[in-house]
């Protein structure tokens, strides 16, 4: 159902911090136009845990409404509190998404069968395909893979994006997982390699400023060319480490800002890029000719 360069989108907002319509539809078809195989509307790099839930639910029926079938819609609906996560899946298959990506509930550690009871829930509530999402990094709970392959017998639940940051547990997840079982990386550093492991794709930060290579790089580790696939890797490493040089979304912000497609808003308790942090971004941007 989806595979390749999965961008984790940004919600571009103004200098108030309102969200900026006009700006996300111009990302939508930045998106389209360079080759990105799907979007996930308000997930982690989305600013979800600052947007209302209206905000939230708004900002994804607006991006299906932009994409306008031209590029499948995944949408961020994940939350520490089910009855809030349900919320959010039941709107977003409301306004026409194609799946639902759900993260691991965070601050509030559950137990592995606490998250299967969690994702089993959603899925026996909301008709929608949904996709896991671990990512321990943020959430401070690790869904291990047999807790993945235990929720993957459920028919809705049809992929994981796992960011645990190692090809090691993509394989392990590959392996324990049946084989329509979809699992993308989360990691952008290691996609590649994770891909040519086995994933279908990666869901990534860096394809917010470098679409169209992430696709043909995705693409080629798919269709298992590793020497097309390293080659234009290389291109995009610098990216991979320095869009993360400042909590994401923070540099892959002001990057867009700089590439003229978005304008400096940012939610507090998130700040923009510090001044020092701008010539590394800068360069990354340029090696990678996102930016002259």
């Amino acid at each position: 159902m989806f595979q390749g360069s999965i961008v984790a989108i940004v919600t571009p907002m103004l200098n108030d911090g309102a969200v900026d319509f006009d700006a996300l539809k111009k990302l939508v078809k930045f998106h389209v136009d360079a080759g990105t195989d799907a979007i996930v509307s308000v997930g982690t790099t989305g600013e979800s845990a600052t947007l209302s839930m209206a905000e939230h639910s708004e900002v994804i029926s607006k991006t299906i409404e932009f994409a306008g079938g031209a590029i499948p819609v995944i949408a961020g609906t994940g939350a520490n509190s089910t009855t809030e996560a349900l919320e959010l899946t039941e709107n977003a298959k409301a306004a026409g998404a194609d799946a639902c990506l759900l993260v691991t509930p965070y601050y509030n550690k559950p137990t592995q069968e606490g998250l299967y009871q969690h994702f089993k829930k959603i899925a026996d509530s909301v008709d929608v395909p949904i996709i896991l999402y671990n990512v321990p990094g943020r959430t401070s709970v690790d869904m291990t893979a047999a807790t993945t392959a235990r929720l993957a017998e459920i028919k809705n639940i049809i992929g994981t994006k796992e960011a645990h940051g190692t090809v090691e547990r993509i394989k392990e997840v590959v392996s324990l997982c049946p084989d329509d079982f979809m699992v993308f990386t989360g990691d952008d550093s290691t996609a590649m390699e994770s891909i040519l492991a086995g994933a279908r794709g990666n869901i990534s930060v860096t394809a917010n400023v470098a679409p169209a290579i992430m696709a043909q790089m995705c693409a080629a580790a798919l269709a298992k060319d590793d020497a097309k696939a390293r080659e234009l890797d290389a291109q995009v490493s610098d990216l991979h480490k320095d869009l993360f040089i400042e909590s994401s979304p923070i540099p892959a912000k002001w990057a867009l800002q700089q590439m003229g497609l978005i304008k400096p808003g940012i939610r507090l308790p998130l700040t923009p890029l510090a001044d020092d942090c701008h010539a590394k971004v800068s360069s990354a941007l340029k090696k990678a000719g996102a930016l002259t």
